[in-house]
């Protein structure tokens, strides 16, 4: 029988020693124990985390803030079983199935390119697309592409090779698809596909040449081994973008009643988030409005954050674009150009 490694409990203090000198100066992410460490910290080590994760963001990532939009082509009437999700066509919960056509997708670009934004993602809820939903995808993505300057990403589920080489043919930019949570709280999230499919749809769009965005859900009942365990799953996975999002319950989801993740905890991870992946864009997604509030997100911004998804969400509001706008020039924080993103 392999013994277990022995382990020792290290200081907080030697802990942001450790990551000043391995993160801030090396650029080498903390491993899954060092980021477990983190998320022990108290509180009264959270001012000094999210400034050592502000250093390590702006040494590694620059001063510059990545501003996107996100709309969904088609929404409500997924047949998986994500249980933080509305769009579920097995919950009765509010989101009934509807798709969005190609002018109104059109102006939606027009409209989030002028908040001065550089990415604009195509969302539709399904397992995967199937040839109708791909057809509307290259056409609304060359119509975009025609009319506006704006880099187009997608997030359509699970794709098959053709399906992956089909879209980078379109030009799509980046493509999203979370993995939602650590591998070993996955079957607790969902039930109807495996957190290996979703691994395999990145690798694919990754060998394809489009940039990967996967990030996941923070507060969906995982304990703090799983949430350091989703940070090394990511760092694996060295995806261009890492999207954070806070579960929002939503009535009639089998996650409506879970808790709120309390802001100090939410502020915790996404600083152990950036010491994990110290050059990868990490962004401010759905649930932190409600989680982190005004003053939370402007720590968050100041504690290891460079990208903000701006107005609202698939089924969820977020704070005003202006609201976002004006707190990044409050902080001094230019919003990274169209031309940076290549």
């Amino acid at each position: 029988m392999t013994q277990a490694p022995v382990t020792t409990e290290i200081s907080a203090d030697d802990v942001l020693t450790v990551a000043r000198e391995q993160v801030l100066e090396r650029g080498i992410g903390l491993s899954r124990n060092q980021v477990l460490d983190v998320l022990r910290l108290g509180d009264d080590r959270l001012g000094q985390l999210l400034e050592l994760a502000h250093e390590v963001r702006v040494t590694w990532c620059g001063p510059e803030v990545e501003v996107e939009g996100i709309i969904s082509l088609k929404t409500g009437g997924c047949p998986e079983d994500c249980h933080f999700c509305s769009q579920s066509g097995l919950f009765a919960s509010p989101v009934r199935a509807a798709w969005l056509d190609i002018p109104s997708l059109v102006e939606a670009a027009k409209q989030t390119a002028k908040t001065g934004a550089t990415e604009f993602c195509i969302v539709a809820a399904v397992r995967g697309p199937d040839e109708r939903l791909m057809a509307q995808v290259a056409a609304g993505v060359e119509a975009i592409r025609n009319e506006v300057d704006i880099q187009v990403a997608c997030s359509l589920g699970m794709l098959t090779q053709d399906q992956v080489d089909r879209l980078a043919a379109m030009g799509v930019h980046r493509y999203n698809h979370n993995l939602e949570t650590a591998r070993s709280h996955f079957p607790k999230v969902v039930t109807t596909h495996t957190w290996e499919e979703r691994w395999d749809t990145l690798r694919m769009v990754r060998t394809a040449g489009m940039e990967v965005c996967c990030g996941g859900i923070l507060g969906m009942g995982e304990t703090l081994e799983q949430r350091a365990e989703f940070a090394a799953d990511l760092a694996a996975l060295e995806p261009d973008e890492v999207p954070l999002n806070f579960l929002n319950p939503r009535p009639g989801t089998p996650f409506g009643d879970l808790e709120v993740l309390p802001a100090a905890d939410a502020l915790r991870a996404v600083a152990a988030f950036r010491l994990a992946l110290p050059r990868t864009i990490l962004r401010f997604a759905g649930g932190r409005e409600i989680t982190l509030g005004d003053l939370g997100a402007r720590q968050g911004i100041l504690g290891g954050i460079n990208a903000v998804i701006v107005g609202n969400y698939l089924t969820t509001l977020g704070r005003p674009a202006e609201q976002d706008l004006d707190l990044l020039g409050e902080l001094q924080m230019p919003i990274k150009a169209l031309n940076e993103t290549f």
